[in-house]
């Protein structure tokens, strides 16, 4: 059994969640000793984690000192590397994202080492102006071990065989964690998205290829080889090519078909029916392996909401054939469900580093509106 977190643990994660308090708060809330609190907040001062000020006087007598969390005093980076965008995510300690950017990907580079330049000189420019970065979470299209080294990606094959996560560590400076970005999506869901309070999730990102990202009693699923959810290629050949890439016929992309379709283009129309079938085929067969609590359907083609999860939803229906509902829905996030599910990654593995303290839970991250990647917002 996991231990217990400790009384500063405790105390600082009471004053990052519920706000600033007095000793006596503290003891009251935690039912602890005030002896054990007055230890606790020492431990948090002397690290920089907490400060402690004065409380307005209400009455007669000495005015007590309320601590307040320092969530200001450093940042979290998270990131989600892509060929198309790179988007980065700068929260402070209590989990605000302060600033969000999005830029080009990195295809346009001449080779790894130019695209993981790129990336960190993404990220020093969205940490600009705040303060210093305690830990950064990576997220990237393809299997990634524990230290993050990528075992293989198609997406970026140059990075193939490269351990990207001790590459940006040793460039940025503090610890860097590093997972497939259909996993984190799935994690951002289930943390801060459609799926908050699901123990049981099948994530299906739709986009330019099919992947999945599975979360199972909380936990997301990596396998034992790091590459569960690489299920593109197996359990949908018929709509895919030999690297996974989704295959059209009646328009150059799946937008564009939808597109069509919605104009009454026959030959889109027809595509856009046996595409949904098939896709309900796949998911089918995923769904009834696992049993999932909820299904969520993510990724660009997600954007077309009812045209794809009201038909998709029926499909499914009629291909599991079972006498109870799916639950279905469209993820909430977006295109930035990585990059917020890699700040959670960040949270998670690289707490102690970041809070000074071991056994704080990742905090509720606050999304924030993206800015372009020229101008930055003012965490103010």
């Amino acid at each position: 059994m996991p231990e217990s977190p400790s009384i500063a643990a405790r105390v600082a994660t009471t004053l990052r969640d519920a706000g600033p308090a007095t000793i006596t708060d503290l003891t009251r809330s935690l039912a602890v000793s005030r002896t054990s609190v007055e230890k606790a907040l020492s431990i948090l001062e002397t690290s920089g984690m907490i400060a402690g000020g004065i409380a307005p006087a209400t009455g007669a007598g000495r005015p007590a000192r309320r601590y307040e969390f320092a969530a200001a005093s450093a940042s979290v980076v998270g990131v989600d590397i892509g060929a198309a965008t790179v988007r980065v995510l700068v929260c402070d300690l209590a989990g605000r994202v302060v600033r969000h950017e999005t830029h080009p990907g990195i295809t346009g580079q001449t080779d790894g080492a130019a695209q993981l330049s790129a990336v960190i000189e993404h990220i020093r420019a969205a940490l600009d102006g705040l303060p210093p970065a305690r830990a950064v979470g990576a997220s990237l299209p393809g299997i990634v071990d524990d230290a993050g080294r990528v075992i293989a990606s198609v997406v970026i094959p140059e990075w193939s065989g490269i351990d990207i996560g001790a590459r940006l560590r040793d460039a940025l400076g503090c610890p860097v964690s590093v997972d497939n970005g259909v996993r984190l999506a799935a994690v951002a869901e289930h943390h801060l998205g459609a799926a908050q309070h699901v123990d049981d999730l099948l994530y299906v990102s739709v986009g330019n290829r099919i992947a999945m990202g599975l979360i199972l009693g909380g936990v997301p699923r990596r396998g034992i080889h790091h590459a569960a959810g690489d299920i593109g290629r197996l359990a949908f050949r018929e709509l895919t090519d030999a690297t996974g890439e989704l295959r059209w016929r009646s328009a150059p992309s799946g937008a564009q078909v939808f597109s069509r379709a919605r104009a009454g283009d026959a030959q889109a129309v027809a595509e856009l029916r046996t595409f949904i079938d098939e896709l309900a085929q796949g998911i089918a067969l995923l769904t009834m392996t696992v049993d999932p609590s909820m299904i969520v359907i993510g990724g660009g083609l997600s954007e077309a909401h009812d045209e794809l999860i009201s038909p998709l939803r029926s499909a499914l229906d009629r291909s599991i054939g079972m006498p109870f509902p799916l639950s279905v829905t469209e993820a909430r996030l977006g295109a930035a469900a990585a990059a917020h599910g890699a700040l959670v990654l960040a949270f998670d593995r690289l707490g102690p580093h970041i809070h000074a303290v071991a056994g704080m839970p990742v905090p509720p991250i606050e999304p924030r509106p993206q800015t372009t990647a020229s101008r930055k917002e003012d965490p103010t």
